[in-house]
């Protein structure tokens, strides 16, 4: 999982055309079943394309973070927010590119999202609640928004020794 301050987590994230998700080698499928893998491995409950490295809008997450309820898992190509909540509500998050820190973070209680799933047929559907923070959060790193960019000012604060560690640790660039 790439670091902040890596490039690749602000970059612009391409719209996977429908030919890679039907093609010969379908190379995005086996893309998401590599990311459920380290997105277990590092504990997490959502992962993003570009959070490895990769710049195209492909989201995977399993609310649970466990690997043994699979049934849970949701892979989302070029997702988008259609309708969200006026509604909000404030929890705690951290994300795999920022180790060892996290934040209270305001989000929408309900959103409504239409994608395609790997095989490019769309689909609508809403989220509420834990699911519809764990997308809101993963659907921001393609938009090369990170979650620190939501923190409020003493939140913000509150991380900054801990983000120029990273900075110090990883350079400008960012690390693997």
């Amino acid at each position: 999982v790439l670091k902040y301050p890596h490039p690749a987590l602000r970059a612009p994230n391409e719209e996977i055309p429908l030919e890679e998700l039907t093609g010969p080698g379908c190379e995005i499928s086996k893309i998401a079943k590599e990311m459920f893998l380290v997105m277990y491995a590092t504990k997490g409950v959502g992962l993003a394309a570009p959070q490895v490295g990769i710049n195209k809008r492909l989201m995977v997450y399993n609310e649970s973070g466990d690997s043994k309820k699979w049934m849970q898992e949701t892979i989302m190509v070029n997702p988008k927010i259609v309708e969200f909540s006026e509604a909000k509500e404030w929890d705690e998050e951290g994300c795999l590119s920022f180790p060892e820190m996290g934040g209270d973070v305001e989000r929408s209680k309900w959103i409504k999202v239409e994608a395609q799933n790997l095989k490019g047929k769309k689909m609508k559907k809403k989220f509420k609640g834990w699911e519809a923070r764990i997308f809101q959060h993963e659907y921001d790193h393609l938009d090369g928004t990170v979650y620190i960019d939501r923190l409020t000012d003493q939140g913000r604060a509150e991380v900054q020794v801990t983000l120029e560690e990273l900075i110090s640790n990883y350079g400008d660039g960012g690390a693997l």
